[in-house]
């Protein structure tokens, strides 16, 4: 089919120009509104005004101008029904062949700070997305394309066969729809968010493609990773890698684990990562000190692991780190002698992420065969906590400190948790275990000497007093946990007995 005329209305005007006037050159009438019709003209292509088609003028600031038979009968028209054809000629409507549109920057408006809600709704586009559906449905007729990328494409095809594929058309229509499938879902979920609907009867999700991997959790799975339209900076979909080779599926997986926990600590902070498990968290003065105590706090399982900084990796601190193998460095930036000495590894990878932006929560997606769970991310605090001492003694200010610490890292460990801290570090994780006081047993046996003295923070209650009973022959003096078992008071007596300081917060942190 001999495409004649064309429709061109574009927000995103990169490479319009070259790409009109090749239809220009090749022939093809060209009918344009507004702003794209100006910067044709100004750069000296003639083209068709939109009111020169309807007969009737652009109205409402815009609003009203591509909404009319005129447009859609030329749009909508089977070629190959003689009923539709008849119908054009009897109503004097002309057929449109490739319809070039892309939308109102709705997510771009809704993306800068401080915008309206009125800003918000001029950026719903309605016109644009009727014309793409309308050229979508009518593919086999009519050439539909949205996105730039594919201007190249489309000239290929008309210069080398005078026409565009079907199988062409077919990819170009199915992008479109979901092109504003994406754009709907965006502006259902910003209008939703305005409306404070915490249960809509349905939600629509929608993502970018930010790259391919090169396999998934396993190498025959296969992977892409998607991004959010618009993604927090402190995001590792926002990460800016500066050196290495490219993320896996695991890696994201485990530097994304690795950045929740590190966010928990307005101090500096150093997390290291395995299998989506804190196995060492620090925190000090100075980074290197935070880091240090990291890797002290497990020096065998933080090879090979993700490292998460909430402070500029120095000089110093990437001596220490160039010591072992890390698969990944995520930190807010690098002091340039700290990136020349760990760019001498060629396996490493180097993240920054922007941790200047308050975090922002958000809902979490998790996928389960043939549906999907939704809730709202874990931002509970102590700082929330209804907090009460049920023990005879009370915590030490060292021990509200290691408590404190304990808290904060066990809530990203895989239930049932245990962790162990003491002196701004952890010194034992136990994690995902089927009992409580097996996950109690993995701690205290990683800790060794250091549970001594230290503080043990459980995501959930103990429903019975045995973890108490492990962690104080393990020499631990202060326990922090939830509470709220029916048997509450046989943990106290026990905690008690050994002079133990238990503190209750009135929230657990499963996470499964």
């Amino acid at each position: 089919m001999t495409i004649r005329r064309a429709i061109v209305s574009v927000s995103n005007k990169a490479n319009i120009i070259p790409f009109v006037q090749e239809l220009v050159n090749l022939g093809i009438e060209v009918i344009s509104t507004g702003g794209t019709k100006k910067l044709l003209e100004e750069n000296g292509i003639d083209v068709i005004g939109i009111q020169e088609v309807t007969g009737f003028p652009e109205i409402m600031d815009g609003r009203v101008k591509t909404l009319h038979p005129a447009i859609h009968g030329g749009l909508l028209a089977v070629r190959s029904n003689d009923n539709h054809m008849k119908q054009m000629e009897e109503n004097g409507i002309q057929p449109i062949d490739l319809v070039v549109v892309n939308l109102y920057p709705f997510k771009e408006t809704i993306a800068k700070d401080g915008v309206t809600f009125e800003e918000a709704i001029e950026n719903i586009d309605i016109g644009g997305p009727t014309m793409l559906r309308a050229a979508a449905k009518n593919h086999q007729d009519v050439v539909v394309v949205v996105d730039p990328e594919d201007y190249p494409v489309i000239l290929a095809e008309l210069k080398e066969n005078g026409e565009v594929s079907i199988e062409t058309k077919r990819k170009l229509a199915a992008k479109v729809f979901r092109h504003t499938a994406a754009y709907d879902a965006l502006i259902a979920e910003y209008l939703t968010e305005q409306a404070g609907e915490e249960e809509p009867e349905s939600i629509t999700v929608t993502f970018e493609r930010k790259q391919s991997l090169r396999y998934g959790e396993n190498p025959h799975q296969q992977a892409t990773f998607y991004k959010k339209p618009i993604t927090p900076l402190s995001s590792i979909a926002e990460a800016v890698q500066l050196h290495g080779k490219e993320l896996s599926y695991n890696n994201i997986k485990d530097a994304d684990a690795a950045l929740s926990i590190v966010k928990e600590f307005d101090g500096p902070a150093a997390v290291a990562v395995k299998h989506m498990n804190p196995c060492g968290v620090g925190a000090g003065e100075t980074i290197f000190e935070a880091y240090n105590r990291a890797y002290e706090a497990d020096p065998t399982s933080i090879f090979g692991g993700i490292v998460a900084l909430n402070r500029e990796v120095d000089q110093k601190t990437a001596e220490k780190m160039s010591e072992i193998f890390l698969e990944i460095i995520i930190a807010p930036s690098f002091s340039q002698e700290a990136l020349e000495i760990l760019t001498k590894k060629k396996n490493i990878r180097l993240l920054t992420i922007d941790f200047s932006k308050k975090f922002q929560p958000e809902k979490q997606l998790t996928s389960v065969y043939g549906g999907l769970l939704v809730q709202d991310q874990d931002i509970y605090t102590l700082d929330d906590a209804n907090i009460s001492i049920p023990t005879k003694r009370q915590p030490t200010e060292q021990e509200w400190k290691d408590l404190k610490l304990g808290w904060k890292v066990v809530k990203h460990v895989k239930s049932n948790a245990i962790v162990l801290a003491k002196d701004e570090m952890t010194v034992g994780v136990g994690a995902g275990q089927m009992n409580r006081v097996g996950a109690a047993k993995i701690a205290i046996a990683q800790a060794g000497e250091k549970a001594k003295g230290s503080a043990l923070a459980s995501d959930a209650f103990f429903p019975m007093p045995d973890t108490v009973e492990e962690a104080a022959k393990a020499g631990v003096t202060a326990i922090i946990q939830p509470g709220g078992s029916i048997r509450d008071e046989d943990s106290i007596k026990k905690a008690d007995e050994y002079g133990i300081a238990m503190v209750f917060t009135g929230v657990r942190h499963f996470k499964h």
